[in-house]
Parts: C-alpha cells; structure tokens; sequence
C-alpha cells in the first residue's frame, strides 16, 4: 500500500503536471497518461520501495525510494513550466527531435525510475537503473504511443528518459537540457524528511552519515521563477552541517548540468544572510 506522503505527492504531482500541458496549445496529455500509469504499477511500486529498503536498512543511506522519486519528477516538472513560461525550448524542441510534451515525457519517465539501480547497489546504480527501467519504458511508450506512426517519437522520448537516468549522478557527461534538469531535480530533494528514517535507526557510524546529518538540517527548498536567471533554487537550513548538502552534492550536480545556464542558487541559515553561489 501507498504511504499517505505518496499519495499526496501523487496528486500535487498530478496537479502540477496537468496545469503545465494545459498551458500548451497543443495540449497533449500523454505525459499525463503516462505518469498514472507509473503511478499505479505495483511492479514500479514494489521496485521503489525495495530500492529503499536496500537504501536505508542495508547502507545506512537517506531516502531512495518512491517519495524520493517522485519528489525528484515534481522537482523536473517545476522547473520545466518554469523554463516554458520563460519561452525556452528543450532539446528536444530546439533540435526539431520532438514536442514538449515529449520532453515532459521523458521527464516524467526517468524521474519517476531514476533510482531503480539502488535496489541493487549504491556502486554504479545509475547504469542498473537503465537496465531495470528500460523494459518499462518501452511497454508505456508502446501502449501510449503505438504504432509506426509514433516511432520517432518513441525512439526520442526512450533515448532523452535513458540519458536522464545514466546522468542523474553528475558523473557522466550527458547533454540535453531535459537530462540536466532531471540531474539538478535529484540534488533539490534534500529536506530534512528524507533523512528522517535513517536518523532514527540505531546504527553504527558508517560513510554516508554526513548525508543524513547534512539532510536533516535542510528545512525547505524552492525552486521559483528567478530574478537573474529563469530558475531560482532557494535553500534554507538551521544549521551550517547543510552547507554539506549544497557545496558537495546539488552544487555539483548543477555545475555538470547543460541546464545550469539557466540557474541561480542562494542558500543560507534561518535568520543569517543568504549566501549566493550562482
């Protein structure tokens, strides 16, 4: 059975993603489709919540699982109606390679099974995860998109979703804009609840911890229209242990992103001066 916060990220995802395809003239809802369907698959469900387990009880680790996973999709989809709002195109629209909606697409598809890997190892599990989600992938786009006349599109979408799971890490080079936003989605999921399990667990010190401790002061992040650039990702923690979390992990992660170009990151202490660091 889903966790309450499940379903209520399923829905303010939902919400989120059908507001952004109506902004479209076009109005295609197979991004749409395609998350419900993602959403109420129990082999995903149970892949998630393995993955997790794998994350927390064998490694020590913070949440990998289906809130992770699908706080990383509602990230992506955040900052992709931010960028649409802002007539910027995606890749794929900009190479004339497809839609937006096929860009929303894809999103939504590797988001949604970026960490599938972790239900196997932390070591690489970006390259399982491709694996494990491929057969996915193939059977959604096939369902949704059938026939010889959707081939292009599925040969896009199927190759942008592969590209945002291998490069979800920041440690492979990858080079469209929908990836690089799945990549900065995944390093934004760092507030305190998703530590929350791992700091309650009787455990003996092992690497890794930083991540929980650093996690766990992380009270809110924002991903807003910017005032410099078109994306303004805004952290605030109560304690300087966060600064772990931004400098090491999501600052990183924006830095080996193609969409960096069009990031502003601030964070800061409550009640301290924000630092800006793009």
């Amino acid at each position: 059975m889903k966790s309450p916060k499940e379903l209520s990220i399923d829905k303010k995802l939902m919400s989120s993603l059908e507001d952004l395809i109506n902004l479209t003239p076009e109005k295609d809802m197979i991004p749409c489709k395609i998350a419900q369907a993602l959403m109420a698959d129990p082999e995903i469900e149970s892949l998630q919540n393995y993955a997790n387990n794998v994350s927390i009880m064998r490694l020590g680790f913070n949440d990998h699982g289906p809130v992770h996973m699908r706080t990383v999709t509602y990230n992506a989809i955040q900052m992709l109606a931010i960028l649409y709002k802002a007539n910027i195109p995606t890749s794929l629209q900009a190479e004339k390679a497809g839609s937006f909606a096929d860009s929303v697409t894809a999103v939504v598809l590797a988001s949604f099974m970026h960490d599938f890997g972790m239900s196997i190892g932390r070591q690489d599990h970006e390259l399982y995860s491709v694996f494990l989600a491929l057969p996915t992938i193939e059977r959604l786009l096939n369902q949704f998109l059938p026939g010889d006349s959707n081939l292009d599109r599925r040969t896009a979408i199927r190759s942008v979703a592969m590209e945002g799971i291998v490069g979800h890490m920041g440690t492979r080079k990858i080079h469209s804009i929908e990836a690089g936003l799945i990549l900065i989605a995944d390093g934004c999921d760092m507030t305190k609840g998703r530590a929350r399990i791992p700091m309650v667990l009787d455990n003996a010190p092992k690497v890794g911890d930083i991540h929980k401790y650093s996690a766990n002061s992380i009270e809110s992040v924002e991903i807003v229209p910017g005032k410099e650039k078109p994306i303004r990702i805004q952290v605030l923690m109560s304690a300087e242990v966060g600064f772990f979390q931004i400098e090491e992990v999501l600052l990183l992660k924006i830095n080996s992103s193609p969409a960096k170009q069009f990031i502003e990151l601030i964070a800061g202490v409550e009640n301290c001066e924000m630092k800006q660091y793009l």
